[in-house]
């Protein structure tokens, strides 16, 4: 098998503009999460009243042709991915050698609801040409692909919670099966709006924390009452090592595999016993040629809903067994809140740090650790130690998607 690396990362996020800027915001232990003060939250009378909205916004970075014609998520991605291709050195090659594969769980949906809007109250001329090019949920692969010239492909992954981290599973087979040189993958998501609000907190899905919105994403409290909806975006440079080390390029870490499954079990719940789930993690570490005793760090999905952590650990006991209580678990969620479709590549850009730099990121919020979850949950920064390091990221969606993948410190 090939060796394939990462040697570039980008994001916008909650709790910072930039990959390097969400990461010392995690490692403080900051929380993304705010009141909304949008005229809308009163206008709607919307029961959840906060959201982990991006700190920086894109027209804080974009040019205004660009805030024109694309969504918000394409938007993100797009801030995400110009990042990630600075970062690994803007790659002079053949555009037919540069792949995207970049991921979204519901694409543009603040122009599909603006434009439903336009067409209510102004008519059908009002409509915008420019309406089906930006909601659709391949326009942030297209954005990228067309800004950095990419001709190999740009591939759109659809699933759920879990996009992101499928988007980066491809994108490992993709390079295995020689299709490109470089592979941009991530996710962005753009659904802080009233609609998905009110539609997640019907289904009980979202924490009610109205007056505490910082302390509302607590992944495995007892006091946990569901997730907290965020938005955003991340993407990786993925190439050869060899590739990488011919046009001396800095390597964070080894993608060292990935996997997909399904649960076939239900539409939004996860299947309590973690079959699915389990199996994707010892699917990505069979691709890695590594054994789950070799795993020292683990991302994990960890949404802070009552049911979801718990069919989670449960997943991961399968895989581990008592071991899984002595590897440190880092919830990154508690800072960011939940990016749905972005939620996998952000994560998958914190668990690469925490290799590079040898150092596991805190889970704030944790004030009192469900018994029935017992976790070693990381909630300081804690030094990963010497040596070789291999760390999984797990992504879970609706529809019963899993997606996991592997990473390692290289040398």
């Amino acid at each position: 098998m090939t060796t394939i690396v990462v040697t570039g990362i980008g994001a916008t996020s909650p709790i910072g503009g930039t990959a390097r800027e969400s990461w010392d915001a995690l490692l403080r232990g900051e929380s993304g999460t705010r009141s909304l003060t949008h005229d809308w939250v009163a206008q709607h009378e919307l029961p959840v009243t906060f959201a982990a909205e991006a700190k920086v916004r894109p027209e804080e970075v974009l040019e205004r042709q660009e805030i024109k014609r694309l969504d918000p998520s394409a938007q993100f991605a797009l801030i995400a991915a110009r990042e990630a291709w600075a970062d690994a050195g803007s790659p002079d090659i053949a555009p037919e050698r540069i792949l995207v594969d970049y991921a979204t769980g519901i694409g543009g949906l603040w122009t599909l609801l603006d434009a439903w809007d336009v067409l209510k109250e102004k008519g059908p001329r009002r409509v915008l040409p420019m309406t089906i090019p930006m909601l659709m949920p391949n326009a942030a692969a297209a954005a990228i692909s067309m800004g950095l010239g990419a001709r190999a492909g740009a591939r759109t992954v659809v699933s759920a919670c879990a996009s992101g981290t499928e988007a980066i599973a491809n994108a490992y087979e993709h390079l295995q099966l020689g299709l490109a040189d470089i592979v941009v993958a991530g996710g962005t998501e753009a659904v802080v709006h009233p609609l998905p609000i009110a539609a997640f907190a019907s289904m009980q899905a979202l924490s009610k924390r109205n007056d505490d919105p910082a302390a509302a994403s607590r992944p495995y409290d007892v006091d946990r009452d569901g997730f907290v909806l965020g938005e955003g975006a991340a993407a990786i440079v993925l190439e050869t090592k060899e590739h990488a080390l011919a046009r001396g390029a800095r390597i964070y870490a080894e993608l060292a595999g990935g996997s997909v499954t399904s649960d076939s079990y239900h539409i939004t719940a996860p299947d309590p016993e973690g079959s699915g789930a389990a199996r994707a993690v010892l699917a990505a570490l069979a691709q890695a040629g590594a054994t789950p005793d070799e795993v020292s760090h683990i991302n994990a999905h960890a949404t802070s809903t009552p049911v979801g952590d718990i069919a989670e650990y449960n997943a991961l006991y399968r895989v581990f067994g008592e071991r899984v209580k002595s590897i440190p678990v880092s919830a990154t969620k508690a800072s960011t809140g939940h990016l749905l479709g972005g939620t996998g590549a952000l994560e998958a850009v914190f668990t690469i740090l925490a290799l590079h730099e040898r150092t596991a990121p805190p889970t704030i919020n944790l004030d009192n650790q469900d018994e029935a979850i017992p976790l070693d949950v990381v909630t300081s920064p804690r030094p990963l130690g010497d040596g070789p390091l291999l760390a999984i990221s797990n992504s879970f969606g609706f529809g019963g998607h899993n997606s996991v993948v592997a990473f390692r410190t290289v040398d």
